[in-house]
């Protein structure tokens, strides 16, 4: 995996966190149910580069 996928994806996990929290603060189930799907969709580009690394080698 590429620095620049491996940046980006805790980026995006990052901001799923931020939104999670501010949702849950703010009682908006739809801002933390959108954080949440923010995490998932990085940890699966997470898994997906993994694999891709894993032919590589």
């Amino acid at each position: 995996m590429g620095l620049g996928d491996k940046i980006s994806n805790a980026g995006d996990d990052a901001k799923g966190k931020a939104k999670e929290a501010v949702g849950g603060a703010t009682n908006d189930d739809e801002l933390e149910r959108q954080g949440k799907g923010d995490q998932a969709k990085a940890d699966l580009k997470n898994a997906g580069e993994k694999v891709k690394d894993a032919f590589k080698h």
